[in-house]
């Protein structure tokens, strides 16, 4: 799989397909140490920015150090991920042309006070990386009750907790 990664409209650097690719295709694995939930909210406690992607039930993350943490967000995603016994994939969900950026809906859950905004602007953006789900939960829930971190959902696991 030829990716390249480079400035982004999108959100600083992303990553980019030097070569079409085919609906279906695994274009990248999110891969890096594992961490407990409770680790990797000590580790980054004052980080504005991490690489984080919930694993499971969320209480195993993912740190993410590898080509797929530069994969930006978008609300109109060219790949979804994709969890496989404890390993998480980015495939594409429709061919993407060479030169396309890559880009996976994150399903944001388990948030603090952020906002987490989505600069992706896709015609249908929900202003937010922050799930449907979340979205309409941090709207009933008072900002106090929520935690500090961000992280991840793998396809099909974006439900809050």
């Amino acid at each position: 799989m030829g990716l390249i990664i480079r400035s982004s409209s999108i959100h600083a650097a992303g990553c980019y397909a030097t070569k079409p690719i085919r609906k279906g295709a695994r274009v990248a694995e999110y891969d890096g140490p594992r961490l407990t939930k409770r680790q990797a909210d000590r580790l980054y406690k004052e980080s504005p920015v991490t690489y984080l992607f919930g694993i499971g039930d969320g209480s195993v993350v993912i740190d993410g150090h590898s080509m797929a943490m530069f994969i930006n967000h978008s609300c109109d995603p060219n790949c979804e991920t994709e969890e496989i016994r404890g390993r998480v994939w980015i495939r594409a969900i429709r061919n993407i042309a060479a030169g396309e950026e890559i880009t996976y809906d994150y399903c944001l859950y388990d948030g603090g006070d952020d906002d987490a905004t989505c600069n992706c602007g896709a015609v249908q953006c929900r202003g937010t990386m922050y799930s449907p789900q979340e979205s309409k939960k941090r709207k009933r829930a008072p900002r106090q009750a929520r935690e500090k971190k961000a992280f991840a959902a793998p396809r099909g696991e974006q439900t809050a907790r």
